[in-house]
C-alpha cells in the first residue's frame, strides 16, 4: 500500500482503542486549572487498573519511599497531585498500545522515548516559566506526540516496515520516508488520533506540527526540543535516529542551541530511570 489518503487514515484511527471514560475525565481535569485535586484522586481510584499500576510504580525502587504506599490519596501526599496525574495519563497511554505488531516497531523502546519526551517537555516548560498546572499539557504532548506511528504500525505493518527500513538505510528523518512512501506522515495521523481522543486544540496543534511546519509557541518549542533531546540521549527509540537542530525561534526562546541546552539541563538520567521504572 502506498499514498495513504486521509479517508483511509480516518478509518484506521476510528479502529484505535478509545480512552476509558475515567481517562477522558482525567484529561478534562488535567486541563482545568481550577480542578479539585480530590476529584482527580476519585477518578483514579475508580479505575482499578490505573490505581494498581500507579501504586506499583510509586513503590518501585526509583522513588525510594521509606514506607509502602497503599492508596492514591497517600501517594498524593508524598509525591503531589501533578505527579499522580501524569502517572495516570501514562498508564492510559500504555493501555492503548498494542503489545506487538508485524512492522518490527519496538513498542518498549517507543514507550521509553514517549515517557522521557513527556518528562523533558514538562521540564522545559518549567524552564520557560510555564505554570505548574499548565505544564500537565506539556507532559501529555510529549507523551502522545508520536502515537501516529502506532496507527501505521498497527494497520499497514508491511508498508510501515518498509518506511522504517528506508529511513534507517538512507539516514533520513522518519517523517520524510513516511511522506515519500505513504504520502502522509505520523504527525498528521497523530493529529487525527488526538481528535479521536478528544484532546484540547492546543495539544492537537502541537502534535500536528512537531516536525514539519514547526509552530513557534511555548508548547511547540518545548515539544520540539524535548523530542530532540530524548533522541540525542538515546532515551528509547521511536524509529527515527535523526536529531534536528532547534529552529531559530526555538533556540531564541531557550537562549541557546540544542547541545548547550542539554548541558544546561544537567544530569537527565533520572528521567530515563523513572520511565524505566514505569515500563519494566
Amino acid at each position: 500500500m502506498t499514498n495513504l489518503d486521509e479517508e483511509q487514515l480516518l478509518a484506521f484511527v476510528d479502529k484505535m482503542p478509545a480512552f476509558r471514560s475515567s481517562v477522558q475525565r482525567l484529561l478534562l481535569l488535567a486541563a482545568d486549572l481550577n480542578a479539585d485535586s480530590r476529584e482527580i484522586v476519585q477518578v483514579v481510584e475508580t479505575d482499578p487498573l490505573m490505581t494498581v499500576k500507579i501504586l506499583k510504580v510509586i513503590n518501585s525502587p526509583f522513588y525510594g519511599l521509606a514506607q509502602k504506599i497503599s492508596s492514591v490519596q497517600r501517594a498524593v501526599v508524598h509525591l503531589g497531585i501533578n505527579t499522580i496525574k501524569n502517572l495516570a495519563l501514562s498508564v492510559a497511554a500504555i493501555g492503548v498500545l498494542p503489545t506487538k505488531n508485524q512492522a518490527g516497531f519496538d513498542t518498549h523502546a517507543f514507550l521509553l522515548h514517549s515517557l522521557t519526551s513527556a518528562a523533558l517537555c514538562k521540564l522545559l516548560a518549567e524552564r520557560l516559566n510555564v505554570s505548574l498546572m499548565q505544564s500537565s499539557d506539556y507532559f501529555v504532548a510529549g507523551l502522545l506526540h508520536d502515537f501516529g506511528k502506532i496507527v501505521f504500525a498497527e494497520f499497514i505493518p508491511a508498508t510501515y516496515k518498509r518506511v522504517l527500513h528506508t529511513a534507517d538505510e538512507r539516514g533520513i528523518n522518519l517523517y520524510q520516508a513516511e511522506i515519500e512512501i505513504l504520502g502522509i506522515d505520523h504527525s498528521q495521523a497523530g493529529k487525527l488520533l488526538a481528535q479521536h481522543w478528544g484532546l484540547a486544540d492546543d495539544l492537537i496543534e502541537a502534535i500536528n506540527h512537531h516536525h514539519s511546519e514547526h509552530r513557534h509557541t511555548q508548547l511547540g518549542d518545548c515539544l520540539f526540543a524535548a523530542n530532540q533531546i530524548s533522541k540525542k540521549l538515546a532515551f528509547g527509540f521511536a524509529g527515527n535516529s535523526v536529531v534536528d537542530e532547534l529552529p531559530p525561534d526555538t533556540a531564541k526562546a531557550f537562549g541557546m542551541n540544542l547541545d548547550e541546552l542539554i548541558v544546561e539541563l544537567g544530569d537527565l538520567s533520572p528521567i530515563k530511570n523513572e520511565a524505566l521504572s514505569f515500563i519494566d
